[in-house]
């Protein structure tokens, strides 16, 4: 079982190219392309922060290079994240250029996340229009399970993909090889979910190829470090061990370094490493 881990937490405090430097050193076996910088939308316009992933050129020549810093280290990149909301016209048209992307990295997945208030019909058209990339460039399209907030109840509600008859239908509604869930564990552990990780992992079965791992204290989005807070992993590892899971562990715990200065990046990582080490060594275990 190969260990995974994202660059954008890194990447903020030491840089895209110097995380990946130390995400390999660490002791993960892949690294994660976060693309989030390509670029964000404050509900009026696309804003372009001048970060490298902007511009068309400057963001292969960072991918390139991210990609040989890897293989000079002994990693290689194993999936991506594309830019998001997707329900900008502006974000939409990115999502062909972030799977070019991973494909410059190497990467073989990229998730893209749903439109929340689209029906899994409605998702399925954003993702047969970037499919035709998905096979161009030979990268699989990886669907992420979201959730969407009652203020008034003060907990998770519904979303895109939130429940398994949802996420499954709005893969097979596509029906393609190219298109393939990725299931975000702190999601699904969130309460007013209607559902909890072993029910996904079960209702997804083949169509999983890929995880955003992390912690809560299934009630927030936590994003932090496995078996810092709440979430049972004994149950959901042996869980995926039955259903013959066979992507790679890969963490999405943004908030462990977050805030943090530079110089904890180094440590961060390696306390990730060790975090996910566990996860795989109890998946290898059953």
């Amino acid at each position: 079982m190969r260990i995974s881990t994202e660059t954008a937490s890194p990447a903020a405090l030491v840089g895209e190219e110097k995380a990946v430097e130390l995400i390999a050193k660490a002791g993960f076996d892949c690294w994660d392309f976060s693309m989030t910088k390509m670029a964000d939308w404050n509900g009026r316009e696309l804003i372009l922060s001048g970060h490298p992933l902007c511009d068309y050129k400057e963001a292969v020549a960072l991918a390139r290079r991210m990609k040989q810093i890897g293989l000079d280290n002994g990693i290689t990149c194993n999936q991506s994240h594309a830019p998001f909301p997707a329900d900008f016209p502006e974000i939409r048209g990115l999502l062909g250029r972030a799977i070019e992307l991973t494909a410059e990295a190497g990467g073989k997945i990229c998730i893209i996340h749903p439109i929340g208030s689209n029906t899994p019909a409605q998702n399925a058209e954003l993702y047969n229009e970037v499919l035709p990339y998905a096979k161009e460039y030979d990268v699989k399209i990886a669907v992420e399970n979201m959730w969407n907030w009652n203020s008034k109840e003060k907990h998770a509600a519904l979303s895109a993909c939130s429940i398994p008859e949802h996420f499954c239908q709005t893969i097979d509604l596509v029906n393609d090889p190219y298109v393939v869930a990725c299931l975000d564990i702190g999601h699904a552990s969130m309460m007013g979910m209607g559902t909890d990780p072993i029910a996904m992992i079960q209702a997804l079965d083949h169509r999983l190829q890929a995880l955003h791992i992390h912690d809560t204290d299934c009630w927030n989005d936590s994003h932090q470090i496995p078996f810092s807070m709440s979430i049972p992993w004994e149950p959901i590892v042996r869980t995926l061990k039955n259903i013959g899971y066979s992507g790679d562990f890969t963490l999405e715990c943004n908030s462990y370094m977050r805030g943090k200065p530079a110089d904890f990046a180094e440590q961060g990582l390696c306390d990730l490493a060790q975090a996910a080490r566990k996860l795989a060594d109890m998946f290898e275990s059953y």
